[in-house]
This record gives structure tokens, C-alpha cells and sequence, in this order.
């Protein structure tokens, strides 16, 4: 819809008061682009083809109307419009004016709006399929162009789309409103068509030329009772064998020969028939002429090979002149399909090719082969460029949003066909789950980093305590055992002296009992950590109570 919000701010609504069939509004309708133009610009129009636009916007080169379909379809048209009017008024309850209304070049002339502008009204002639679709509420496909043009021009919030004879028994309506995909599609196909017009070269398309040949045979007679009496046959033998020779001769070069084969082969046909019309007659005269049934039937039968063989040659030059003007139209689009998805690279459009050969299926001019295909071509460079745009806008969008994140889209092609809306859903989604995921990936790695780090801490400070509670323990004890020593000596010296005076007695062996031995000392860790487990207290504080209860015990012993 930005598109479309952009062209409106562009192109202001102007209202021109002007009537509807004066020379005035025909000047302006020349020099705009009208809403009932607009079907043949999109190349869906039932009766004027995007080639005959282009002649009328380059050229002024306009469609002719006959004096009946200017009576009775177009200058009735306008009567029944008049008629319905009221019948339109009184099932909305309210007025509606003719109203002519420009943007830019873009122009809409509604059959009538209300005042406030916010209900415009279009009118078709009905016929049962339009009739069956309407009351079904299924917009006619060559209205449609007109009728959303209207609404893109006029800003009316609906259109109310009728068919009448101008009685209210056969009025039947169907409401339209506003459709964003519509608008971008007439937008874009104005653009196209004025682009063309540059570059537009009218075609001269030569359909064959009409046949020279002149199969100048003389018609023959045969009398008979019982026996042929009177007969031309010998003269006609001469002439036809002249002519089949003068037809077999002629070598098919240009249209002109192949146009005087064609006429050739028919007037053939049409020999043969007469020829065995003239048998018949004869058989029903006498049965005893045997050799003039033959002699008929063989040139009968030359008459019939030879047209048989002027038509073969005939249609395969026609399907040759065909093939070239849908190959040349493959080769085209193909050339500017391509320059298209060069820029797009590697994503591709997803569009389905044009079938020209189709298109000029049914057609018996070169003319009328060359507008279908040329109406076909531009609906297909319509297509193509507005999908192309439309992937462009999003990978251009993408680009910018989704900088650094382009690993997050390996399927692109898969969902750059998503309506904007979509696509721009996905892209952020993905990128905001990526980035949630990464963020929950760097909180872990920080939590275990913080845990690693405590852990050091803890570690280095238990290695601190350990180590100053090994300092505390050794001093100690090594101030335990010196006092020891020290008391070990006095009581060795008082023994001395003691043994000095007592006379000597009997050496008493004493024994040891093993089981008595003390177990083996504990490491300082092994201390720490049963103090701390014994009363769960952490390591520093055991530390602490342990070489607190070493100060305290050698304070007694000093």
C-alpha cells in the first residue's frame, strides 16, 4: 500500500467541470488516461486491444465505430444510464452526479457520485453472463480495471457497480471497495504502457495478398441415350490438363504465389465436386459408358491430388509464418525476462511464461495473430516487472534489516514469493530468535565464566587460609616441641642428680604396646576440613578457630 500512498501524495485529486460527451471532455479524455481505458491498457478488454490503445495514445489513430453500435450500443449505453440513475439513488437513498476527476494523468469519469464523495457509481449494459456474475457478487474481469480506477482516482471508500436496462426489475448492483493489490496493478500498468509508447513502433503486418490466379475451366456437358451423344469432354480434358500444369509449375515464393495456391486448391475442390456431379447426371442417363466414367474419374482424382498438394504447401508456410511470430515473441520476452532476474540474482521470479502460440489460436489475420501477441506480451511484462519490483522492494528491505544475519535466509527463494506483510514477519522473527538464542548462549558462557571465577576465588582463598593456618600450626608446634625439649631436659637433669644419690636398683623393662602408638597426624587440609564439617562452618573459619585455639593453648604453656 506504500506505493499506492506515495502516488496519491503525489498526484492531488483535481475535480474538472466539465459535462460528459461535450468537446471539452472528449480533449480531456485525450489527454488522460481514462478509467474506461483501462481494461485495454491491462490487456483484458473484449473489444479494444492494448496494440489499438497504443495507436490511439501515440497516434490519435481512434477506433471506428459503425452508425449501428454508435446508435445502438454506446448512444443507448448513455440513455440507460440515465434511466438507472434513479433506480441507483433510491436503493443508496441518496443523489448522484455525473462527476470528471483527474490525478496526474489518470482520469475518472464516474457516471455518478454522491456529494460527499465517498460512494461513486459505474454502469454496464447487461447481458446473462454479466447478470449471472453480478448476482453471484463476482466483479466482470474486463470491469474490473474501470471500476477500481474509479476508486483509486475518485478516493471513494465503495463503488457501486450495476447492470440495467434501466428498470428496477433488471437492476442489479454489487458493492467494490478499495484494494491495494488492484491499485498497484493499474498504477504499474499506466507506467508500462506510457514506457512502451516511447519505444512504440507501429507493425505493418502484410496478410497475403488476394489470389491472381483465375482457374478458367469450361463446364461440362454430356448428353447420352444409351450412348453418350454430345459431350464437351474432349475440350474440358485439354483445359484441365493446361491449367493443372500451369498451377503445378508455379513455385511458392512469395505470398502472392502462396495466396494464388490457396485460391488454386479451392477452385480444385470445388472442380472435383462438379466433376462428379456431372458423373451422377451422366449415370442416371445410361449405364454403357464405362470409358467417359473413367476418363471423369481420373481427373477427378488429378484435380484432387493437386488441390490436396496446394493446400499442404499453403499450410505449412502458414505454420512457419506462425511459428516465427511466436518464436520471435519467446525470444523477446525471454530477453527481458532475463535482464530482470540478472539483477536478482541468485532468487528467480516465480512467473508463469506466456503462451503466444495460444494466444493466436483461432485467428485467421496476421494482423489480429500479432495484436494477441502483442497484447500478451505487455501483460506478461506487467506481470513479470511488478513481481519483480515487489521482490526487489523486499530483498532491498531485507538487505538493510537483516545486515549480518544473511546465513539466516538460505530459503529465500521460498519466501520471498510471501505477501510483504509476511515476509517482513519471517525475516524478523528469524532475527529476533537468532539474537535471542545467541544472548542465552553468551549468559551461559558469562554464568559459567562467573562460576569458574568464584571457584578460582574461593580456591585462592582457601589456599591463603590453609597456608597462613600451616604458619600459625608450625610455629606451634615447633614453640610445643622446644618447650618439650626444654622439659624434657630439666626432668633429665633432676633424674641425674637423683640417680647421683639413690643406690642402684633393678632395671625394669618396660613394654610397648603397639596398639597404643597414636595414629598418623592428619594433614593441615584434612584438620581444617573436619573442623568445618564438624560444626559447618566454612574453611576460612576453621582456619581461624583452629589457629585461634593454638594462640590460646601456647598462651598457657608460656
Amino acid at each position: 500500500m506504500q506505493n499506492v500512498q506515495q502516488w496519491l501524495l503525489e498526484n492531488p485529486l483535481i475535480e474538472h467541470d466539465l459535462a460528459q460527451g461535450t468537446p471539452e471532455w472528449h480533449e480531456f479524455r485525450d489527454n488522460h488516461d481514462g478509467s474506461s481505458e483501462a481494461a485495454a491498457m491491462l490487456a483484458i478488454s473484449n473489444t479494444t486491444s492494448r496494440t489499438e490503445l497504443l495507436n490511439l495514445k501515440c497516434f490519435g489513430m481512434k477506433k471506428a465505430f459503425s452508425a449501428w453500435l454508435q446508435e445502438n450500443v454506446l448512444d443507448h449505453g448513455h440513455a440507460v444510464e440515465a434511466l438507472a440513475r434513479p433506480v441507483i439513488e433510491k436503493m443508496i437513498g441518496s443523489k448522484l452526479y455525473p462527476i470528471v476527476l483527474s490525478r496526474g494523468r489518470m482520469s475518472a469519469s464516474c457516471d455518478g457520485a454522491v456529494m460527499s464523495g465517498s460512494i461513486v457509481w459505474e454502469n454496464k449494459q447487461p447481458n446473462e453472463r454479466i447478470v449471472e456474475l453480478v448476482k453471484n457478487n463476482t466483479l466482470p474481469e474486463e470491469h474490473a480495471p474501470q471500476c477500481y480506477q474509479l476508486l483509486l482516482v475518485s478516493g471513494a471508500e465503495k463503488l457501486i457497480f450495476s447492470v440495467s436496462d434501466g428498470t428496477e426489475e433488471n437492476t442489479h448492483t454489487m458493492e467494490v471497495f478499495p484494494d491495494a493489490v488492484w491499485f498497484n496493478r493499474v498504477i504499474n500498468g499506466w507506467v508500462q504502457l506510457h514506457k512502451d509508447r516511447e519505444e512504440y513502433e507501429p507493425r505493418h503486418i502484410v496478410e497475403r495478398p488476394q489470389a491472381e490466379v483465375v482457374i478458367d475451366l469450361p463446364a461440362l456437358f454430356i448428353h447420352a441415350q444409351g450412348e453418350i451423344t454430345e459431350s464437351n469432354m474432349v475440350a474440358y480434358g485439354a483445359a484441365l490438363a493446361v491449367r493443372l500444369a500451369e498451377v503445378r509449375s508455379i513455385a511458392l515464393v512469395s505470398d502472392q504465389d502462396f495466396s494464388n495456391a490457396k485460391e488454386a486448391a479451392k477452385k480444385f475442390r470445388e472442380q472435383c465436386v462438379k466433376l462428379m456431379a456431372t458423373k451422377e447426371a451422366m449415370l442416371a442417363q445410361t449405364t454403357t459408358i464405362g470409358e467417359a466414367a473413367l476418363m471423369i474419374d481420373a481427373w477427378h482424382e488429378d484435380l484432387r491430388v493437386t488441390a490436396l498438394q496446394l493446400e499442404t504447401d499453403v499450410k505449412r508456410e502458414d505454420l512457419a509464418k506462425k511459428a516465427a511470430m511466436v518464436n520471435e515473441a519467446k525470444n523477446k520476452f525471454n530477453e527481458f525476462f532475463a535482464a530482470l532476474e540478472e539483477t536478482i540474482k541468485p532468487n528467480r521470479l516465480n512467473v508463469t511464461k506466456p503462451d503466444f502460440a495460444l494466444a493466436i489460436k483461432g485467428k485467421s489475420k496476421y494482423a489480429s495473430m500479432q495484436a494477441a501477441i502483442d497484447d500478451m506480451m505487455a501483460l506478461a511484462e506487467m506481470q513479470s516487472t511488478a513481481l519483480y519490483k515487489d521482490v526487489s522492494a523486499k530483498l532491498a528491505w531485507c538487505m538493510e534489516t537483516s545486515a549480518g544475519f544473511g546465513f539466516l535466509f538460505s530459503d529465500m527463494a521460498a519466501i520471498i514469493s510471501k505477501p510483504m506483510d509476511d515476509f517482513q514477519l519471517v525475516v524478523t522473527s528469524r532475527i529476533k530468535d537468532h539474537k535471542e538464542s545467541e544472548a542465552k548462549k553468551l549468559e551461559t558462557e558469562r554464568e559459567k565464566m562467573r562460576i569458574e571465577e568464584e571457584a578460582k576465588a574461593k580456591a585462592k582463598i582457601e589456599a591463603e587460609a590453609a597456608k597462613e593456618l600451616a604458619a600459625h600450626l608450625d610455629k606451634h608446634f615447633a614453640d610445643r616441641a622446644a618447650a618439650e625439649i626444654e622439659e624434657r631436659r630439666k626432668t633429665m637433669q633432676i633424674a641425674e642428680s637423683a640417680q647421683a644419690i639413690r643406690p642402684p636398683v633393678a632395671s625394669k623393662v618396660t613394654r610397648i604396646n603397639p596398639a597404643a602408638n597414636p595414629a598418623a597426624r592428619p594433614s593441615d587440609k584434612e584438620i581444617v576440613d573436619a573442623v568445618a564439617a564438624k560444626f559447618g562452618v566454612s574453611f576460612k573459619t576453621a582456619c581461624d578457630w583452629i589457629i585461634e585455639a593454638a594462640e590460646a593453648i601456647r598462651n598457657q604453656h608460656e
